[in-house]
């Protein structure tokens, strides 16, 4: 017979028993806000810096570069903000953008891991017009106090897609007049993402600092990058 193996803790000291991964009565990320949620200062870090996303221009779900999206929430999307229905136009907008155009190529293709150079997908860019106050759920070096503060965990965004549209739909109605948006890890890189909400309707400029249908030259250049870092093929 074997003889038993010593069990390590979760600090790697022999001969200590992990504990439950996840208490019944404080699960690490419940499906919604237990509590009022609060808004510390610290929590909210301005950004003025350039936003990325890529949006159709072409058919039914066609969106200009500084449209929102005011009918949700969607399935696929992770931090849609709408109490739906669907059907249903609401008051509550959110568009998906990044601080860089290689994390939206990500978003949009991860489902095939490669790139499709379409013209009927657009790459926007721009940088708002004042800036950003964004809740930092980003969860590294401190910045996911906020999430553990009011019930959650660090790992909030990569709970469940329907608890984070909960958690989402809560901060919107709790705290919504008071930030702009989400700052987020995107799920596919670990970079951040920047969810704008209605609020920050405003701080779109006249005009993008560049935007370009996917199969233009300079838009290959960026997916020459992306395909250079993630090994995606372009197509």
């Amino acid at each position: 017979m074997a003889p038993a193996r010593r069990r390590r803790g979760c600090r790697g000291e022999p001969g200590r028993r992990a504990g439950p991964a996840v208490s019944r009565a404080h699960p690490k990320n419940p499906r919604s806000p237990r509590s009022e949620l609060t808004l510390p200062e610290e929590c909210v870090p301005g950004y003025s810096g350039p936003l990325w996303r890529i949006h159709a221009v072409v058919g039914p779900y066609r969106m200009a570069w500084d449209e929102l999206r005011w009918h949700g929430p969607l399935r696929r999307s992770r931090w849609d903000p709408q109490p739906g229905p669907l059907a249903e136009r609401s008051s509550v907008g959110v568009s998906y953008t990044a601080p860089a155009p290689t994390t939206c190529f990500a978003e949009v293709f991860q489902d095939d891991r490669a790139i499709t150079l379409t013209s009927d997908l657009a790459l926007s860019g721009w940088v708002p017009s004042r800036e950003l106050a964004l809740l930092d759920l980003t969860g590294g070096s401190g910045s996911g106090d906020w999430a553990v503060q009011n019930g959650a965990s660090a790992s909030l965004a990569q709970a469940p897609r329907g608890t984070c549209r909960a958690w989402a739909q809560a901060i919107h109605e709790q705290l919504g007049e008071q930030i702009d948006g989400l700052l987020a890890p995107s799920t596919v890189l670990g970079d951040p993402i920047i969810v704008l909400f209605a609020r920050a309707a405003d701080a779109f400029p006249a005009g993008p600092s560049f935007s370009r249908t996917l199969e233009q030259a300079d838009v290959l250049t960026l997916a020459v990058r992306v395909r250079d870092r993630l090994g995606w093929p372009i197509r």
